[in-house]
């Protein structure tokens, strides 16, 4: 019997039948001219094997291919696996319908929270609005899609001290604002910006460089702080009008989420209220954009929340170097302290107990003095009264399942009775009251924080940081950017929320929450991706530079590697335990030296590793001395000397104590005073 031969086509010629789903040419066949291999396999696999046989085969060896690189990088994770998978793609999540978004998008420029320059996607359908956060172009001229500005003047001044012999770096002036667009054009790692080149901008655009500028030429194109100044805008066409928008009331549909309802009843929004620039309000604060950092914390206080707060001090304008309270706005830092595990329920006692562990414990106990009273509070953390106080889910969270779900897999918390009938041991994943070890991880408290930041953000306003977060500079400027932000995963465009800006009742916020609560609660930076991109709205939570906040991530992830910013980590646990071959430069270059321009540095967990194993205890001098000996008894001989070589985490522990015992000035040369 003949076999019958099959014709074959050059490889960079391929014709395939419609019958298996490519779209015929005119003449019954498709002819892919441009080479492309990855299509070229499949399309033999499919003419071969037949689509369901082709699919598997293809699954398998990208499957394979995945396992190979992983393995040699030794970085397994399910979130990285999703976005490399192409088969993977996750399902649509929008339960709001297009007239919805253009009101959330109206409302959002309207109050000011959008000083960008960035376009309104055209998904949207703004035609035409008012953007009192930008300030405006000749001739009425438009920037961008849709904004028109209407808002204030910008100036941008050399920040610097008129005498260059002071030594330190001065504050921004108060009402600084930072313009992110710059910022966006020096730092975007989309656009192949290197962390170290961005750390350079954002210190000498900041004065940090103070004194010891090596730049030659000019850096004008560097500045990125500026104030708002008004003017005459009587003879400017189109400048100080009635906000106006128009709406284009096509058709076009997008992609809902399957098996759910949309929102029954249109988003109620309030009416937006343009912002003033701080020359013009009548207190020191705004009290629209109040300024207060966040932070949740589980279970007893340890060093890092310890660390947390002795960076806000060092870094903030508190005001406690004078004698008088300052009539300049000043941050204030509320610590959310959670005393029993996620899935537990508070006790009748809950606010006394609170404080008479605060008060007990020798790393929270000094910021119970008098003297900072003004600028730090404890507040207990009650999740019940928490999601009752948020309008959008108040009447409806009780009919969820459970609270704990993370990227779509739910963990199902049975009855606190049914824990006792079981007998539950008091460290399983239901009881326990922060990471111990990298084996006893609390998971549910972390999956609670995932909500509770934006809970807090849209209940209170201000800005939420993870625990494991250490300030660098002052934030007067972000505080004065009135937008929504987050910043980037590292090299994925998704956000990481460990540090979160968003208004007091803002459109985004509601929009976020009603979401999530049709999406069974899922608050993880992965999902909350995914919300905001499918409604177009993620241009109002601006997904900053991981190098304003993360700037060591990248190395960490084998990114930009030839060109490290200082210092250079190739892994989060070289802060803790510094590698010997750079372990002279923490004491040679002291606080200064790390990661200097960046606005924080944020340590990714390592709950379990002290700062500063040789003094593991809170050494605040003799105001606080019978903590520090209460702390000394509980820890074991160390085995480490003092006099070896000091790891970052350590002598940053140590610069910011001895700022708190009157050893030295802040990092703005301010002495505290008592």
């Amino acid at each position: 019997m003949t076999r019958r031969r099959q014709s074959r086509l050059p490889l960079h010629i391929i014709a395939v039948d419609d019958s298996q789903g490519i779209s015929r040419h005119k003449h019954g066949w498709a002819v892919l001219n441009s080479f492309s291999y990855p299509r070229y396999l499949y399309v033999r696999l499919l003419s071969r094997l037949g689509r369901k046989r082709a699919n598997f085969v293809l699954a398998v060896l990208c499957a394979f291919v995945i396992f190979v690189i992983l393995s040699l990088q030794g970085n397994w994770d399910l979130d990285r696996i999703k976005n490399i998978l192409p088969f993977t793609a996750d399902s649509p999540t929008l339960v709001y319908r297009k007239e919805d978004l253009q009101r959330i998008w109206a409302f959002e420029i309207e109050s000011g929270h959008f000083p960008s320059a960035s376009s309104v996607p055209e998904q949207i359908g703004l035609k035409e609005i008012s953007n009192p956060g930008l300030p405006p172009l000749p001739d009425g001229e438009v920037r961008g899609q849709a904004t028109r500005g209407t808002g204030f003047m910008r100036v941008y001044p050399e920040i610097q001290h008129v005498n260059l012999s002071i030594a330190f770096p001065p504050r921004p002036a108060p009402g600084s604002i930072a313009d992110l667009d710059v910022v966006m054009q020096h730092c975007d790692f989309s656009s192949h910006k290197l962390v170290r080149d961005c750390l350079e901008v954002l210190r000498v655009g900041a004065g940090l460089d103070n004194g010891n500028r090596l730049r030659r030429e000019n850096l004008d194109d560097w500045k990125y702080i500026y104030l708002e100044q008004s003017r005459d805008y009587s003879n400017s066409p189109h400048v100080g009008s009635p906000s106006s928008v128009q709406i284009d009331s096509s058709s076009e549909t997008l992609l809902k989420k399957s098996g759910s309802e949309l929102e029954s009843s249109p988003i109620d929004l309030p009416t937006p209220s343009s912002p003033l620039p701080f020359s013009s309000l009548s207190t020191a604060c705004d009290p629209d954009y109040p300024r207060i950092f966040h932070m949740y914390w589980t279970g007893p206080f340890t060093d890092k929340p310890y660390m947390a707060i002795l960076s806000f001090l060092y870094t903030q304008k508190t005001g406690l170097h004078l004698y008088e309270l300052p009539k300049e706005c000043r941050p204030v830092f509320w610590v959310w302290i959670n005393p029993v595990s996620a899935a537990s329920t508070l006790g009748p006692n809950a606010v006394d107990s609170m404080h008479k562990e605060l008060q007990s414990n020798p790393w929270a106990s000094p910021f119970l003095h008098n003297r900072f009273k003004d600028v730090l509070q404890f507040k207990l953390w009650n999740t019940t009264q928490q999601l009752d106080a948020i309008p959008e889910l108040r009447n409806e969270w009780r009919k969820m399942h459970t609270l704990f779900n993370t990227g779509g897999r739910i963990v199902n918390v049975p009855p606190e009775d049914h824990h006792k009938d079981m007998g539950s041991h008091p460290d399983d994943m239901f009881h326990r009251t922060g990471s111990k070890s990298s084996s006893s991880y609390d998971r549910l408290s972390v999956i609670l924080s995932d909500m509770a930041r934006f809970v807090l953000c849209h209940r209170f306003g201000g800005i939420y940081l993870d625990a494991d977060t250490i300030l660098l500079r002052d934030w007067e400027e972000v505080w004065g950017w009135r937008g929504g932000f987050a910043y980037r995963w590292s090299r994925l465009p998704r956000y990481n929320t460990a540090v979160l800006h968003m208004n007091k009742g803002s459109a985004i916020g509601t929009f976020l929450f009603r979401t999530a609560l049709k999406n069974n609660l899922d608050f993880h930076p992965m999902t909350i991706s995914r919300y905001l991109k499918d409604a177009y709205l993620d241009g109002l939570l601006l997904q900053l530079p991981d190098a304003l906040f993360d700037s060591a991530w990248l190395n960490t992830e084998n990114y930009q590697r030839d060109r490290p910013p200082q210092p250079f980590f190739k892994a989060f646990q070289d802060f803790f335990d510094t590698p010997a071959v750079s372990s002279a430069a923490p004491v040679a270059m002291g606080f200064d030296g790390f990661f200097r321009g960046a606005f924080s540095y944020h340590y990714h967990n390592f709950w379990w590793k002290p700062f500063d194993p040789s003094r593991n205890w809170p050494d605040l001098g003799g105001r606080f001395s019978a903590g520090e000996e209460a702390a000394r008894k509980l820890v074991p001989q160390p085995v480490n000397s003092d006099r070896e070589d000091l790891s970052w985490s350590a002598v940053l522990k140590r610069t910011f104590e001895s700022y708190i015992r009157g050893e030295r000035c802040n990092m703005y040369g301010e002495w505290l005073r008592w």
